[in-house]
């Protein structure tokens, strides 16, 4: 009996010593195990710096305040993510800028890669169209950094645009499985990617010109879509770091630099802003109508 009340009272330290959490090596959590500390399991965050590369001129607001940042004619002022230049797979058609889909999914291909505007924005209210092709997927990034980090070779290399950003995402609802991922929805079309849904959900189906409302302004940031707002959060807070925490950027998960630039996005409250983005996702996918309010 001495020996049974003895084996108890020393699981009952380790675990009081423990503060409850597991052991290290088989999750048991038994008085013969070592504990876990907090950040035991965490990944280690890869070194990483942000590239400050040049940036483009803005052309001159309409009487309303609008800059259009798309002529409808060239690519002028926009190029890829990390590139001097627009990749090869986006073009100009029909008054619209068009990603020339390369049926990869979430792989892209020589010659294709995210488009940027070649400018950093803080504060503002985006408005633009969008049309996706039958089962396409694509987003509009913003508050976006470009930033390097080592790959496993040791060489600097330029991690994905959508680590460092907001997204809203663009998705044929009705044909692409990423509207039946995720929780709640939140993967649909005009939510903020894998993290709050859109709603009402009010997307017209792929071949259908979709009208985008993008507005930050001092951390509050709301989705527009198709004349409604359709979500709404605030950067910065305990709840932006939250909904982070409960998604695949979490802190110490797979993409443990995401992390670390999305709880300061846009370099946090006294930062420059960020880049704006269109997604290649592989898909078919087309832009038009881009013009930007600054409020700064």
């Amino acid at each position: 009996m001495k020996q049974i009340m003895f084996i108890i009272a020393a699981a009952t330290l380790m675990l009081a010593s423990c503060g409850n959490k597991k052991c290290c090596t088989c999750n048991c959590g038994c008085a013969a195990c070592s504990c876990c500390s907090d950040t035991t399991a965490k990944a280690a965050v890869p070194e990483f710096a942000i590239v400050d590369n040049e940036q483009t001129e803005l052309p001159a607001a309409d009487a309303d305040g609008y800059i259009t940042l798309f002529d409808g004619k060239t690519l002028q002022g926009w190029r890829g993510y990390g590139m001097t230049e627009a990749p090869a797979s986006w073009n100009v058609e029909d008054g619209a800028i068009h990603l020339k889909g390369s049926g990869t999914g979430e792989a892209q291909v020589e010659g294709g890669g995210d488009l940027i505007f070649a400018h950093k924005f803080k504060n503002f209210t985006l408005e633009l169209e969008y049309k996706i092709s039958k089962g396409g997927n694509s987003g509009i990034f913003y508050l976006a950094q470009e930033v390097k980090a080592k790959n496993t070779e040791g060489q600097e290399e330029y991690i994905p645009i959508w680590q460092s950003c907001s997204e809203y995402q663009v998705l044929d609802n009705a044909n692409h499985v990423d509207a039946q991922l995720g929780v709640d929805g939140n993967r649909q079309a005009a939510s903020l990617y894998d993290m709050i849904p859109a709603k009402p959900q009010n997307a017209k189906p792929f071949g259908e010109w979709n009208k985008a409302k993008i507005v930050v302004f001092k951390g509050t940031v709301i989705h527009g879509q198709n004349d409604q707002n359709v979500l709404e959060y605030h950067l910065w807070t305990p709840k932006w770091i939250e909904m982070l925490q409960a998604s695949k950027f979490k802190e110490g998960g797979e993409f443990p630099i995401a992390y670390e630039l999305l709880k300061n996005i846009g370099g946090g409250q006294d930062g420059s802003g960020g880049y704006i983005g269109l997604q290649d996702h592989g898909d078919d996918v087309w832009y038009r109508n881009i013009r930007i309010k600054l409020m700064d």
